[in-house]
């Protein structure tokens, strides 16, 4: 199938120099106005004409300091607001100790979506596919929102609240992506089931962070994407794990479980049948690689 790009449609294009001007814009042209990090997601959107063009676009990319990633012993890894899907994917202190968002961010798009794109945007938008979002899940990040009238913190798992739908409230802005330390002895993994490549969207994306001891499960957490109206932590699925002895028997009715917490819907993607039962098969498998790695 060709896609047909058309030009961009009309709007008043903003270039804040600082947080403070970016805030002022949003407020001054409150429910008028769109933000872009990257406009990797927003941009081809508005030239396919699927969603209406603002009146008014503000771009973050002119503001200075507001792309790094760094990390601190007590802070743990804090992302700002302009951290490239790139930037996130080469940083040796992610690699080291937070590897599967290094392996959700390995997946995503091409290097050149990677080096424009951001995860605060990946987020924001949220679709339920997004690929950051089971693995900041699993992570139990926390997001610093900033408006004129001040900043909140918000769970990862508060975030959002339905398809394209988030917390976010006229004249807000996602400032940061706080990442708590891990265990020392936990591991991650992070599977997506994509057509072709990460070129596709995810058709189901599944993260597991688990702390194994003695072949006992102390603690497990399982996010999903792409199988429920917003990327979500399967729950009931953690609750049959945690405390139990890594038995074949007890990761597949595990998955099982995870399977029957989501909730996916038929589209041309795949069916919601497919997808529950890769779910299943997906859970289990980023379970077992996780515990022997």
């Amino acid at each position: 199938m060709v896609t047909f790009y058309r030009r961009l449609p009309r709007f008043e294009y903003l270039a804040p120099k600082t947080m403070g001007e970016a805030l002022s814009l949003l407020a001054r042209y409150k429910g008028r106005a769109r933000v872009i990090a990257g406009g990797t997601d927003l941009l081809p959107k508005l030239k396919r004409r699927e969603i209406k063009a603002p009146p008014y676009i503000i771009d973050l990319k002119g503001i200075r300091n507001l792309d790094y990633v760094k990390y601190g012993k007590r802070s743990g890894l804090s992302l700002g607001a302009l951290a490239t899907i790139h930037a996130v994917e080469s940083s040796p202190i992610v690699q080291e100790k937070f590897s599967i968002l290094f392996q959700a961010v390995e997946s995503m798009a091409s290097p050149q979506i990677r080096n424009r794109g951001t995860i605060a945007g990946n987020i924001c938008n949220g679709v339920p596919s997004a690929d950051t979002a089971p693995a900041l899940l699993t992570l139990e990040a926390k997001l610093k929102l900033m408006s004129k009238r001040g900043e909140r913190i918000v769970k990862m798992e508060d975030f959002f609240i339905g398809p394209n739908k988030t917390v976010l409230v006229g004249g807000e802005i996602l400032r940061e992506i706080q990442v708590p330390d891990l265990p020392p002895d936990s591991r991650g993994r992070y599977l997506k089931l994509t057509p072709r490549s990460s070129m596709d969207l995810a058709i189901v994306g599944v993260a597991v962070v688990i702390l194994p001891e003695d072949g006992i499960c102390k603690e497990i957490r399982i996010g999903l994407g792409a199988v429920a109206p917003t990327p979500m932590r399967a729950k009931k699925a953690e609750d049959v794990l945690k405390g139990q002895r890594l038995s074949e028997e007890i990761i597949e009715k595990a998955a099982q479980t995870a399977a029957e917490e989501s909730r996916p819907i038929d589209d041309h993607r795949a069916p919601a049948k497919y997808r529950r039962e890769m779910v299943k098969i997906l859970s289990s498998r980023a379970i077992n690689q996780a515990i022997s790695t």
